[in-house]
């Protein structure tokens, strides 16, 4: 009788950026069975340059999510590099990545964004699929607190992920433009299959909480029997400054009421937070607390470490 293997599981990874970067690259230690869903809400840079002139989806957040899928060995770490790799000196190409005029001539020649990715995706001989959060940009509006010292406890309203990103101010609620977006149908059955769906870690306004806002992805995940694993971040970032742990489950609670989650992941050193247990008690979750940071210290997931918390925690 031939040897029986484990089915290695389904995953959906959401997120953006550096966030998803640090998630993928420990999922692809994990299973092959892996999908990136990545925002394209992006406007600053090489992407908003090249989403203003040719009104397509921002690349780069789905480029940085085809480098970290990219192989281990040298072929793959090549590829990885030269996706990542910007034009220099001062002229138009100037501060382009080369992966994201890759995507965008891909998609020019072929008018499909999926088709597109995939395609980028057989030529790296990529781990898994990376798909778009939408099927058309998004823009990201922000309610923020405190950008005018006169008027403290008045509210305005900052536009742009590239702005809502470095904003002075405190954000208390995003919006997309346009509103309830259609998903690509290729993202949403992707979630339907799934045994397990992470989200984070990220920028929680512009790269976690805006997956939950597009009506065809929400559905899915509150419709799903997956796991949701949600990795929280190893330290408050800009959008989200001197905000405990809590408050991140408190601000993904208010901006989708019906979510449920099953496991919260969480670093010893962003976990000394009294209230942490009972928030995530509330939305269904149990906390894993973890040693997932880098050696050394430095506010980044160790992809090892993370592999291995994702492993113990989809039982494997």
């Amino acid at each position: 009788m031939s040897a029986q293997f484990p089915r290695l599981p389904a995953v959906v990874a959401f997120g953006g950026g550096h966030g998803l970067a640090a998630s993928l690259s420990a999922l692809r230690r994990v299973t092959t069975r892996l999908t990136a869903v990545v925002t394209v809400a992006d406007d600053g840079g090489s992407s908003g340059r090249l989403r203003e002139e040719f009104d397509i989806l921002p690349p780069g957040d789905l480029r940085m999510a085809l480098a970290a899928l990219c192989g281990d060995d040298e072929l793959g770490r090549t590829w990885a590099d030269v996706l990542q790799s910007r034009f220099g000196g001062s002229g138009p190409l100037a501060g382009h990545a080369i992966g994201n005029l890759l995507i965008a001539g891909l998609w020019q020649r072929l008018d499909d964004p999926v088709a597109g990715l995939d395609m980028v995706g057989q030529l790296l001989n990529v781990c898994g699929r990376v798909l778009p959060m939408a099927a058309v940009p998004l823009g990201i509006e922000a309610d923020v607190i405190g950008l005018d010292p006169l008027r403290p406890d008045e509210s305005d309203v900052v536009r742009g992920q590239a702005e809502v990103a470095i904003t002075r101010g405190e954000v208390c609620a995003i919006r997309l433009t346009p509103p309830a977006p259609p998903a690509h149908p290729a993202t949403v059955a992707a979630i339907e299959a799934a045994d397990h769906l992470v989200f984070g870690p990220g920028s929680w306004f512009t790269s976690v909480l805006p997956h939950l806002m597009v009506p065809d992805i929400a559905r899915a995940v509150v419709a799903s029997p997956a796991r949701r694993i949600l990795v929280m971040n190893l330290v408050s970032a800009a959008e989200t400054a001197g905000y405990t742990a809590s408050r991140h489950l408190e601000l993904l609670a208010d901006h989708h009421p019906g979510l449920r989650l099953d496991a919260v992941l969480v670093d010893p050193t962003f976990a000394d937070d009294p209230h942490l247990e009972a928030y995530a008690r509330s939305l269904g979750a149990e906390v894993y607390v973890r040693d997932v940071r880098m050696r050394d210290g430095s506010p980044r997931h160790d992809p090892h470490r993370l592999a291995a918390a994702f492993a113990e925690l989809m039982g494997l």
